[in-house]
């Protein structure tokens, strides 16, 4: 291998942000976002963007390229950035990749599965029980079918729920049987950074940069979005609490608790996903010093056998 790809990972507050600038710095080299909200051109703020000096001083790539009325997912993002890795490649041979979305980093890192084509009818008929029903039974179902992903999934999105159950009705296996295919190989080496920090550290942060997104206005964002309400992409922390009380279904103080609540729980979730990776070495956010050195160790050229 003469070509390295480091990928910082890590849950949301973690400070991935700015340990990626650090070592994008050190290596001169760019990035690839792989937070799949911040590809969104519309969703800045609740999105924890980083800021514009970040961008200007390094160059990152799939940040804010799409729009939410877009359709996007983790096949088409392994996609490009396969197709993009050989020019970042022909301008240095380490590339870094940072970013929280799991499910978007194994794409590039391992391929994508092959799922089953699904039939309509049974697409049709949870999306008709989540109409009337609501999301708790569908929540439930699939508690049952397939406990493993019932326990990484974002349960207040039920396109993925739904998801989820179609492929364990049509197959008649568990959705996350599907996700544990042999890996691709790759033609670039691979180096896994996770960060970390003890769980009260990780949940203040995290509550801390809700309170500072609310008062960068992240409210009039959401409401500039009203309109786009039913897309996949806003679906997401932040800004589906902000419908809710623009609804008057909660409060505004309310809806800020539930963000914060939301933000942590998908926090643990994303640890959970990561919990079985064996070739992630994980730090301190403190420790850039030891994680520099470590990918410095790992990205060194050498043949393939």
């Amino acid at each position: 291998m003469k070509n390295f790809l480091i990928v910082l990972l890590g849950p949301t507050g973690v400070g991935k942000t700015d340990i990626s600038i650090d070592i994008a710095v050190h290596f001169n080299c760019e990035i690839i976002s792989a937070d799949s909200r911040q590809f969104f051109s519309e969703m800045i703020i609740g999105t924890a963007l980083p800021a514009e000096p970040q961008l200007k001083k390094v160059k990152h790539h799939f940040t804010r390229f799409i729009s939410v009325e877009d359709y996007y997912s983790s096949s088409l993002f392994e996609r490009d950035v396969l197709k993009l890795l050989p020019e970042l490649f022909s301008r240095n041979n380490i590339v870094l990749m940072s970013g929280g979305s799991g499910m978007y980093i194994d794409a590039v890192c391992d391929g994508i599965d092959d799922i089953p084509d699904v039939d309509p009818s049974v697409r049709e008929k949870y999306i008709f029980r989540y109409n009337e029903e609501g999301i708790e039974g569908l929540r439930e179902t699939l508690r049952v079918l397939d406990p493993e992903h019932y326990a990484i999934v974002d349960r207040n999105n039920q396109k993925r729920i739904i998801r989820a159950l179609e492929i364990c009705e049509t197959s008649g296996k568990p959705y996350s049987s599907f996700l544990k295919k042999q890996k691709r190989e790759r033609d670039f080496g691979i180096v896994k950074i996770g960060l970390e920090r003890n769980r009260d550290d990780l949940y203040s942060r995290i509550n801390s940069r809700v309170d500072n997104m609310i008062k960068n206005g992240l409210e009039d964002e959401v409401k500039q979005l009203t309109e786009f309400r039913n897309l996949n992409a806003l679906n997401s922390v932040g800004y589906r609490e902000f419908f809710d009380y623009f609804d008057g279904k909660t409060s505004k103080e309310k809806a800020i608790e539930l963000i914060k609540r939301n933000s942590r729980r998908y926090a643990k979730r994303q640890l959970t996903w990561w919990g079985k990776d064996k070739d992630i070495k994980w730090f301190k956010p403190e420790q850039i010093r030891e994680i520099i050195d470590y990918c410095s160790a790992r990205c060194t050229p050498f043949d393939s056998p």
